[in-house]
């Protein structure tokens, strides 16, 4: 595709780590904490009692606290976050497009591609490691979003994701009806077996489920970037303050109910407010993913105002935020090594606050592990893999055509 007219975009969507907004890597980067700390919990398996652990054995108060804290601030927020910053990167991919002299169209060809992409990496965690894996869900959503989420207005974007309410509540209430597929995977020692199990979860949780829990928040990430809320805090900080503010008291309040049942400290009495408990820790989940967010901004905020180098700790979150990908498929690897029967068998013999500490301690390491590859230039292996998959050999050089940038559109 050479000619006079190419542009060598080297390749298309790839930025420089000294370009990149510091507000979006650190919210990933902090939050895979969040994700760790959700989705260590998910492989322990034959239904121990509380304060049944290997090591803090006959304490139930201490699985109690962490059954408290993780259903509040941890379950059920992490994953919106995720989803708010990837439809937050879409717009960003695109506008690198445009100025690249890429056109729209070409914009959301990529973007599908690389969505299916993530779709095939995602099936691979499922197969290989976790039926729980997000990566695939992602990529779902930005094969069939691409086209909606570039042309849909701002009022369209926010009432969709009001109205989305509804068909979540459908979701919750088929959740209740799905077969435990990810607990038998990590109890059978049979590789294969478990292999099918995890695929299944993958597919009937993550896969359909994020047509109905994730496009929310998918959309107002779309709503933000259009903003600049998080490439520009500085400039939105008030706005940054009140979305931080409201969202993670929203959050808290609204997970608070569900949080005291699963932590056997309040039995509903009726199944109706069991369900609205239910009910209200999974929409204010949404709101504690714009405050986690909005939080990232604010810190964002108070390093540029002093102009001075962002420090050792934020420059390392920020670090695994920019290998979020790589980093998320490692915790994979450690949780299946220590836990899973097929891997170190502990699932069913740590408790609660021993499994909070091993996924602590492994998203240490990951944070570590990515600080090193920032010191010597390296990208993360996975986000490397799926640009070479996206973009390929000889679709460096592309011919520009008609630059379009969607500007905010209110009406």
């Amino acid at each position: 595709m050479g000619g006079s007219n190419a542009v060598d975009i080297s390749p298309v969507g790839a930025l420089a780590v000294s370009a990149r907004a510091l507000a979006p890597d650190l919210a990933r980067g902090a939050m895979l904490l969040l994700i760790a700390l959700a989705n260590a919990c998910l492989y322990q398996y034959g239904d121990p009692p509380l304060g049944s652990g290997l090591w803090l054995r006959g304490h139930p108060v201490a699985d109690q606290l962490v059954l408290l804290v993780e259903t509040i601030f941890v379950r059920g927020r992490a994953y919106p976050m995720y989803a708010l910053l990837f439809g937050y990167g879409l717009v960003q991919l695109l506008r690198r497009h445009a100025s690249q002299g890429v056109d729209g169209t070409v914009a959301r060809r990529t973007v599908r591609r690389r969505g299916a992409w993530m779709l095939v990496i995602g099936f691979c965690h499922a197969l290989l490691l976790f039926g729980g894996d997000i990566i695939g869900a992602y990529g779902l959503l930005a094969v069939l979003l691409a086209g909606v989420l570039f042309r849909a207005t701002d009022r369209v974007l926010l009432i969709t994701s009001v109205v989305w309410v509804v068909p979540i509540a459908l979701f919750r209430g088929l959740q209740h009806r799905l077969s435990p597929l990810q607990d038998k995977a990590n109890a059978t020692p049979d590789l294969l077996y478990a292999a099918l199990l995890r695929v299944l979860h993958w597919v009937e949780g993550s896969i359909i489920g994020s047509l109905f829990m994730l496009v929310p928040a998918v959309l107002l990430g779309v709503w933000a970037a259009r903003r600049r809320l998080l490439d520009e805090p500085v400039l939105n900080q008030r706005f940054l303050v009140r979305a931080g503010v409201l969202g993670i008291g929203l959050a808290a309040a609204g997970g608070l109910p569900w949080a005291l049942v699963r932590a056997t400290w309040w039995k509903p009495p009726s199944e109706v407010a069991a369900l609205l408990a239910g009910g209200a820790h999974t929409f204010s989940g949404y709101a504690g993913g714009v405050g986690y967010a909005a939080i990232a901004g604010l810190i964002a905020v108070r390093v540029q105002r002093r102009n001075e180098h962002p420090g050792m700790v934020i420059t390392a979150l920020a670090a695994c935020g920019q290998r979020s990908m790589t980093c998320y498929l490692l915790q994979s690897v450690v949780f299946v090594a220590v836990l899973a029967a097929y891997g170190g068998g502990l699932g069913n013999r740590l408790g609660l606050i021993e499994i909070a500490i091993l996924a602590t301690v492994t998203w240490l390491l990951t944070v570590v592990l990515a600080d090193a590859m920032r010191r010597r230039g390296h990208r993360g292996p996975a986000e490397t893999l799926l640009r070479q998959l996206t973009y390929g050999t000889g679709r460096s050089v592309i011919r520009p055509r008609r630059i379009t940038v969607p500007a905010p559109r209110r009406g």
